[in-house]
C-alpha cells in the first residue's frame, strides 16, 4: 500500500491531501497575518489569527496521521518520502516556476513597451521587479531543497546501515 495521496487513485485521499495541504497553509498564512498585525500595533487581532494558526495545525495533523498512518510508517520509510518530495522540489518544481516566472517576465516588458500610459508603465515594472525577485527566490530554493533532500540521504544511510547489523 503506497501511503502518499498523490499515488492513489482515490478521490477520498486526494481530497486529503488537499484539506492537509489547505490546514497548512492556512497555518503559515495566518501565522503571517499576526506579525503583520502585531508591527502595526494591532495586538489583538495578532493574538487572533495566532489561535487560528494553532487550530489550523491541529487540523493539519489530523489529515496528515490519515495520510500516513504512523503504525505503517518507519524511520526509512519517512526518509524515502521527504527524499522523494525534496528531489521533486528541486529538480522539478522550483525550476518549473522559475522557468514561468522568467517567461511571464519577457511577456509583460514585451507588454510594457507597446503601453503609453505612465501609470501602466509603473505597474508593469512593479510586477516585472516581484517576477525576477520570484525567479530569484525560485531558484535560491532549488539549492535548498537539494540540501534538505542529501540530509535526508545522509539520514537514510545512517538508518540503513545500524539496521543492516
Amino acid at each position: 500500500m503506497t501511503l502518499h495521496p498523490h499515488h492513489s487513485d482515490s478521490p477520498t485521499l486526494a481530497n486529503l491531501g488537499a484539506a492537509f495541504a489547505d490546514e497548512a497553509a492556512s497555518h503559515v498564512k495566518y501565522l503571517h497575518f499576526a506579525t503583520l498585525c502585531r508591527e502595526q500595533g494591532d495586538e489583538e487581532t495578532a493574538r487572533l489569527f495566532e489561535e487560528t494558526a494553532k487550530q489550523e495545525l491541529k487540523h493539519a495533523l489530523a489529515h496528515v496521521e490519515l495520510l500516513y498512518p504512523r503504525s505503517q510508517l518507519t524511520p526509512q520509510h519517512v526518509l524515502e518520502m521527504a527524499i522523494e518530495g525534496e528531489a521533486h522540489e528541486y529538480s522539478t518544481m522550483y525550476p518549473s516556476f522559475r522557468d514561468a516566472a522568467l517567461a511571464e517576465g519577457e511577456a509583460l516588458a514585451a507588454a510594457g513597451t507597446d503601453s503609453r500610459q505612465d501609470e501602466s508603465d509603473t505597474r508593469s515594472e512593479d510586477f516585472r521587479k516581484l517576477l525576477a525577485l520570484a525567479a530569484k527566490r525560485f531558484a535560491a530554493l532549488t539549492g535548498v531543497e537539494r540540501r534538505h533532500c542529501e540530509h535526508y540521504r545522509a539520514a537514510l544511510a545512517a538508518t540503513n546501515s545500524t539496521t543492516d547489523k
